[in-house]
């Protein structure tokens, strides 16, 4: 029943009580009964009205008693209806924000429209070589070991989702690049990144994805480029063992207590992204697969400590029947210290393992790699190579780990305690990370000999989103390798920022 104020409510009781004291009534009872109790009150026969107005104060009194009651009980069901309507509204709006579906829910969300964020990158980089071995800053090395400075990353990027089940991103590139080094003519030549389409929850699949991205295998090389470690990722990675983006399709899955993920795809080999298309009968392609296991995630820490395990492997049918595997020291402009040549191969096949430990403020992260290359005029050859690295915050942080992140199983944006900031309050100097790498990549199978590396540095990060960057690297080559014996010595510095 719906209460009216209390002041009425106690009108109609002093109307009661007259009525119930009234000679002319005195034989009729009267009865209130509420509808969500079983509470009854009565007023008793009585013939005798002398009786029946010797008790009228003491009958509203308990009329007025029962009555508090009965608002009272009212009361903590509205409370307990409002309290349940708030706790689906929540639930809702949490399914909503994860992009999940209510639990046995179906929602129409053919009327959503797409939700649109603008967003960029921008890396400025400065490359110093203390000492670069004579071998590598002559006329035969292209380009030489040279001190400059560019940006490494100059981007604008699109990404949404809508009917809550899509999302979609657009990566393009603005940094220029040199078109003819003889005469060091450059041109801005866009390049098409992230270009991909994807639908999320499908039965079997999970998340379905088409379009240009990269290719599901290796730890390292699916981490974006804002959230990895150093300067630039580990010898033997991107184009050497693991593909970078292609176009193609791919399935991303993972189990409900997202502690194992399974990706597997099939892309095309190597379609250019600044030409964006290949005329030609003959394709070549990817095929990819990469699983993941926890074994062990803190859930209360939401994975400050955790051990990753993962395996992968990349089977290339190469578009031009020729194989290359060549590597320049972490960073971009430098000759290729390390280049296996054209080698004359239908197919070659990658496979990989990885492991990662996060322990608080410190992280172990490794992959190995081993490549059987088979050669059309030759017996297959196999290929090796390997990295680990160590990083360390000194101010308590711990690097963010995505269970089922935009590219599976990764390794997401770091966030500082405090961003970097000066007032007359106070002062926070952000986050500090200590890191040091070694890597190496294997080519002895092709006579092309061992190319290994020394990186030590720092990281700090003014925010989550803007951080300078400082590597040391130390290369190393075996006498079979392009220059022979070589060592140098590198200074790297960048300043990253994105929105």
């Amino acid at each position: 029943m719906r209460w009216m104020p209390k002041t009425i409510v106690r009108a109609v009781i002093v109307s009661l009580g007259v009525w119930s004291i009234s000679p002319a009534r005195a034989d009729e009872a009267f009865f209130f009964q509420d509808d969500k109790t079983d509470l009854v009150v009565q007023q008793t026969d009585s013939a005798d009205p002398a009786e029946a107005v010797a008790s009228p104060a003491s009958e509203i009194q308990e009329l007025r008693q029962r009555l508090d009651l009965l608002e009272a009980s009212e009361e903590a069901r509205l409370a307990k209806e409002r309290s349940k309507a708030e706790d689906e509204k929540k639930k809702s709006a949490a399914a909503k924000s994860d992009g999940k579906p209510l639990d046995n829910v179906w929602t129409d969300v053919s009327a959503d429209k797409w939700t649109v964020r603008l967003g960029g990158h921008v890396q400025a980089d400065y490359i110093n070589w203390p000492y670069a071995d004579p071998a590598i800053t002559g006329p035969a090395a292209n380009p030489p070991a040279r001190d400059y400075f560019e940006f490494r990353r100059l981007r604008l990027m699109a990404e949404g989702t809508g009917y809550g089940v899509y999302d979609f991103r657009l990566q393009m590139t603005l940094e220029p690049e040199t078109t003819n080094a003889a005469n060091g003519d450059t041109l801005i030549e866009p390049q098409v990144k992230d270009a991909y389409f994807s639908i999320n929850e499908v039965p079997w699949l999970g998340r379905l994805r088409i379009g240009n991205f990269f290719v599901p295998f290796g730890l390292e090389q699916v981490t974006n480029d804002t959230f990895n470690v150093f300067l630039e990722r580990s010898i033997p990675t991107q184009g050497v063992f693991t593909a970078d983006r292609e176009v193609g399709v791919a399935a991303y899955n993972v189990s409900a207590d997202e502690s194992f993920t399974w990706t597997y795809g099939m892309f095309f080999d190597s379609i250019s992204e600044s030409i964006k298309q290949r005329v030609d009968s003959n394709q070549g392609y990817r095929l990819s697969g990469r699983v993941t296991w926890l074994p062990y995630y803190d859930e209360l820490s939401n994975g400050r400590y955790l051990i990753h395990t993962g395996a992968g492997i990349l089977h290339t049918h190469d578009q031009d029947g020729i194989a290359r595997f060549a590597a320049r020291p972490q960073v971009r402009l430098s000759p290729r210290l390390i280049d296996s040549g054209n080698l004359a191969a239908g197919d070659y096949t990658t496979a990989n393992l990885e492991l990662a430990l996060v322990m608080g403020p410190v992280t172990i992260q490794s992959e190995a790699f081993a490549c059987r290359v088979n050669l059309n005029n030759d017996d297959p050859a196999h290929l090796l190579g390997a990295y680990a690295h160590l990083s360390w915050f000194l101010t308590g942080e711990n690097r963010v780990y995505e269970r089922f992140g935009q590219h599976g199983a990764q390794f997401g944006r770091n966030v500082p305690f405090s961003n970097v900031f000066a007032t007359a309050s106070g002062v926070s100097l952000g986050a500090w990370e200590a890191k040091a790498r070694w890597s190496y990549l294997d080519l002895n199978a092709v006579d092309r000999g061992q190319y290994n590396d020394m990186t030590l540095g720092m990281n700090w990060y003014w925010s989550d989103r803007t951080r300078v960057m400082f590597d040391y690297i130390h290369p190393m080559t075996t006498q079979d390798t392009t220059f022979g014996s070589t060592e140098s010595d590198i200074l790297g510095m960048r300043f990253d920022f994105n929105w």
